[in-house]
């Protein structure tokens, strides 16, 4: 014998979507996204305040590059945010130094694209480590192999 299953069943359980910045307070384009929910682009909607305390400490635990890659990676994968972390085009003498970004995309609130790099800034501070391999992966440390000597 079948069993009948209701119509809420069948229906995919809807995420709940980051509420909406005070008026004049953010440029985030979030009621563009808002008609097409389904939408890849939409993602970025579902990091609610709740998730984003969850992200930033996470963050806040990275202890190697790798482990920051992969935040990273999985920022992009889950909400299509992507980060981009480099040296700065001057002298790095301290994490101020290094540019962190969120690349621009409707959706990303204001406050988001200030915290989120707040945070990576702050655990670099904490983990120079993660610097050094960082300066090293964009060979300012000079460990990528040398050129051989041309006789």
């Amino acid at each position: 014998m079948s069993q009948v299953v209701p119509s809420e069943a069948q229906q995919p359980a809807l995420r709940p979507v980051r509420k909406e910045c005070p008026p004049g307070a953010c440029d985030c384009q979030r009621e563009a996204l808002l008609e097409c929910l389904h939408a890849p682009e939409a993602r970025v909607l579902w990091l609610t305040r709740e998730e984003e305390k969850r992200l930033i400490e996470r963050i806040s635990r990275v202890t190697t590059y790798d482990e920051l890659l992969h935040v990273g990676h999985l920022m992009h994968k889950n909400l299509g945010i992507r980060l981009h972390i480099s040296p700065g085009p001057n002298e790095v003498r301290t994490v101020r130094g290094l540019q962190i970004q969120l690349a621009e995309q409707p959706g990303l609130c204001r406050k988001t694209r200030d915290t989120i790099p707040a945070a990576i800034r702050k655990c670099l501070e904490n983990n120079p480590t993660i610097v050094y391999t960082l300066l090293d992966a964009h060979d300012l440390l000079g460990a990528a192999t040398q050129p051989p000597d041309q006789a």
